[in-house]
């Protein structure tokens, strides 16, 4: 069974996540590649983010509906990266998950990844009893699928994949603050809605709680130990 090393880093701010990522997927590149004869392990990262904006490499800056000034007004950040998909917001009462993992090592192609990710946020939901689903066409986990009046989204991806090896992830809206949302056309659709568990369930659920059940299904899914 393949160990993963799991940290929740708590709250820390987006850029030096992103660099912390950048950092692990290297030397683990380097040891799959055999520069170096590092013992690198695959991670699995939780955090949550102070306000940012963040735009992947396929998407339309115009997606981001507010100048640079209005950014600073709400306390935001914006960064162009280098994930797949469009825009996307993180903010606090968001569970934001990087798995930086090998996929060759898991025995997954690109696709059969991102769609285990997507379940593992489906089977999560459901323990709250929240219908979750895909959607044709869009990534990410959304509700009311068949009802495209209703349809709204509750947990955003995007990933990276070089050498084989993952980054960036999910956002999942536990208790966000949704007007957020307002700002962006979020994930590039402009008719589409945002919500949250909180909003759904109409209490707050514990991030701790959600955090175990969502480790509890990433372990079952991909098959690997938490260490």
């Amino acid at each position: 069974m393949n160990a993963v090393k799991y940290i929740d880093l708590d709250v820390k701010d987006y850029k030096e996540t992103w660099d912390l990522q950048q950092s692990i997927h290297q030397k683990l590149t380097e040891m799959k590649t055999g520069k170096s004869p590092s013992n690198a392990r695959p991670h699995l990262l939780f955090v949550e983010h102070p306000h940012v904006y963040t735009l992947g490499k396929s998407g339309k800056e115009n997606n981001l509906l507010i100048n640079p000034d209005f950014l600073n007004t709400i306390g935001a950040t914006f960064y162009k990266i280098d994930r797949g998909g469009d825009i996307t917001y993180h903010g606090p009462g968001q569970i934001v998950g990087y798995p930086i993992l090998d996929l060759n090592a898991l025995d997954l192609g690109v696709k059969q990844y991102i769609a285990t990710l997507e379940q593992v946020i489906i089977k999560t939901l459901r323990e709250y009893h929240i219908l979750a689903e895909r959607m044709e066409g869009a990534t990410g986990v959304w509700l009311d699928i068949n009802k495209p009046d209703l349809s709204r989204k509750i947990c955003a991806m995007g990933v990276k994949v070089s050498r084989g090896i993952t980054m960036h992830g999910f956002a999942l809206n536990v208790s966000t603050n949704l007007s957020y949302f307002n700002h962006i056309n979020p994930c590039g659709f402009s008719s589409k809605a945002v919500t949250s568990m909180e909003k759904e369930l109409g209490y707050k659920p514990p991030m701790s709680i959600v955090k175990e059940k969502l480790l509890s299904h990433f372990k079952i899914l991909f098959g690997f130990e938490l260490i």
